[in-house]
């Protein structure tokens, strides 16, 4: 438009100049040669105008159709941000015709869908995909996207786009502990329970542990799904404490990447128990105490078993002696040889004699042999107290009853044997010094005769 005005002009200004002046007085010839510079200036300017464009767009033609070869995705989004509920329709454009190409998908998030003829990229983010924990809030998911030539296999694109999914409704995360809020424990045992997270929006990403009264020996818990474990010893529990028990709270404090915290308290009642690993030192030191003295009673029993034997084996030669010295001379009496009368008569004089000397060499010994039945049935009462007062089981939750049991009889029994002498060098073995008591003829001897 410009152009064709220039030459209008150029063209009026050209007849006002090369016309003779008479002739521009002349206003029919002047309209007349006029209209003749008009015309000409028209298809000068048309000419102009259409060789101006032909040479102006061929060379821009000819580079569109060389960068427009390569197959390429015309409208994709790099990132996309989706509302839970909303709705994803977005349809992809290749520049070529989509009827001999394949659209597909990998690595794709549960409910995204791409149409593989045309292109449409559909996405409906139910809040169940959330609950159940198939998707999650405020991750990344990084999708491969192709096209692909079907009789083409190397006329293809392969590329990328990430999604978000985001929630405007912000649902806190708690920290859970496995057990109730209250436990009831005794001193020596062991607490042990994990610390889990419910992960909201955003999840908690650590975890802080406080007590209210400083702890020993116990697993610090950093994350979730980390344990607790901790044994109160056996003095935790002090004798000033009222009632006999400690009140221990636990607090669990979790943070998100925001710093919005939840707390979660745990508190442990421990009460005052039995240190069972020194009642068991304890009762084991009254078990072998209670051994070594029968073992004591058993070779003092024998010492005075053996002396009552021994005197009764000479007072029985005696009596042998005495009978037998009697009956010979009442013998030798009835003889008719004088001298073997008169020794038959002196005899029974002798055999009556040995008495007296029998009770003087070997007196009775009444006092050993019942301070022998004495310490035979202590020995019978301390063994049947062993057995009857042994544990049962790993724990035996009456060790102290049965080690007190233990300690007062091993001190009644050993008030009782006070005044007898306990013999303490043994040169026997346990077992000789039980194959001798438990002997039949031993138990003959002592046994209660009706």
């Amino acid at each position: 438009m410009i152009n064709s005005r220039r030459v209008f002009i150029f063209n009026t200004v050209t007849l006002n100049l090369i016309l003779p002046t008479d002739m521009r007085k002349n206003r029919t010839l002047f309209f007349l040669y006029f209209i003749l510079f008009l015309l000409a200036s028209v298809i000068s300017v048309s000419s102009y105008s259409q060789v101006v464009t032909d040479t102006t767009h061929k060379p821009i033609d000819s580079v569109l159709l060389q960068t427009d070869t390569v197959l390429r995705i015309k409208n994709l989004n790099p990132y996309f941000t989706l509302h839970v509920d909303s709705t994803l329709n977005y349809n992809l454009e290749i520049n070529r015709s989509e009827e001999k190409y394949y659209w597909y998908l990998r690595n794709s998030p549960v409910g995204l869908k791409i149409n593989k003829d045309n292109g449409m990229l559909t996405f409906k983010a139910e809040k169940s995909f959330f609950l159940s924990g198939k998707l999650k809030y405020d991750n990344e998911y990084r999708v491969q996207l192709g096209v692909q030539n079907l009789d083409n296999p190397k006329d293809k694109v392969d590329t990328t786009f990430t999604i978000v999914f985001y929630n405007t409704e912000i649902i806190p995360s708690r920290v859970k502990p496995t057990v109730s809020s209250v436990l009831t424990v005794e001193e020596g045992d062991t607490v042990a329970f994990k610390v889990q997270c419910e992960n909201g929006s955003f999840p908690i990403e650590n975890i802080t542990f406080y007590a209210n009264t400083p702890l020993k020996n116990f697993t610090l818990v950093r994350h979730c799904d980390d344990e607790f474990v901790w044994t109160p010893g056996f003095d935790f529990v002090k004798d000033n404490d009222s009632g006999k028990v400690k009140m221990v709270t636990l607090s669990f404090v979790g943070a998100n990447r925001f710093m919005v915290k939840d707390t979660a308290l745990v508190k442990i009642i421990v009460k005052d128990a039995l240190n069972y690993p020194l009642a068991l030192q304890d009762y084991a030191l009254v078990y072998k105490n209670i051994s070594t003295y029968i073992m004591q009673l058993k070779y003092t029993f024998l010492q005075l078993d053996q002396n009552v034997k021994k005197t009764k084996n000479t007072r029985t030669t005696f009596d042998i002696t005495s009978s037998t010295t009697a009956l010979t001379g009442s013998v030798l009496a009835a003889s008719a040889d004088p001298n073997t009368k008169k020794t038959g008569q002196v005899l029974p004089s002798v055999g009556v004699s040995l008495v007296p000397i029998k009770e003087a060499v070997a007196p009775q010994k009444i006092f050993d042999q019942n301070q022998a039945s004495m310490i035979r049935t202590a020995i019978k009462r301390l063994d049947y107290m062993q057995k009857d007062n042994g544990l049962v089981g790993e724990r035996d939750m009456d060790i102290a009853k049965k080690t007190n049991k233990l300690k007062d009889e091993l001190k009644q029994i050993q008030i009782q044997l006070i005044d007898i002498p306990i013999e303490i060098t043994n040169n026997m073995t346990p077992e000789q010094l039980n194959e001798y008591f438990n002997s039949p003829k031993v138990t003959k001897k002592y046994r209660i005769k009706r």
